[in-house]
């Protein structure tokens, strides 16, 4: 059995798979997945969260920028300070129209499904180097 947090099969296949510059979307439960896998976590309304699907993720992959939806800052600045705090120090963040944050998941190696109803959490990963 793995030893680390990251448990699920198909999360911990991608991010084995990805190299620098690679993208992994963390979505809600209503986000449009279109032209990209899917990994379907939702169990429910609410679970997984978003928060708790993104550390798990973040425990294993090693992130240089994220990409957000402009529209969190004001319709969800809640949730998008908890993102904040859990993003490793220098990472860059590029916030970009939601319509066009859709269009860009269609580039992940993956899109992670959880179970979140909050307005714009959606986030893309984009996978730095260790070295």
């Amino acid at each position: 059995m793995k030893k680390g947090e990251l448990l699920n099969s198909e999360i911990s296949a991608v991010v084995a798979k990805m190299g620098h510059t690679d993208e992994l979307t963390i979505c809600d439960c209503g986000f449009p997945i279109r032209g990209t896998d899917r990994i379907d976590l939702v169990l429910h309304k609410g679970v997984p969260t978003f928060i708790d699907t993104l550390d798990t993720v973040l425990s294993e992959l090693h992130i240089e920028r994220v990409i957000l939806a402009d529209e969190i800052k004001t319709t969800s600045p809640l949730m998008l300070k908890e993102i904040e705090k859990r993003l490793p120090e220098g990472t860059k963040i590029i916030f970009i129209p939601h319509e066009e944050l859709k269009k860009e998941s269609e580039r992940s190696r993956a899109v992670i499904r959880t179970g979140e109803c909050t307005s714009y959490a959606n986030i893309i990963l984009i996978s730095g180097v260790t070295f």
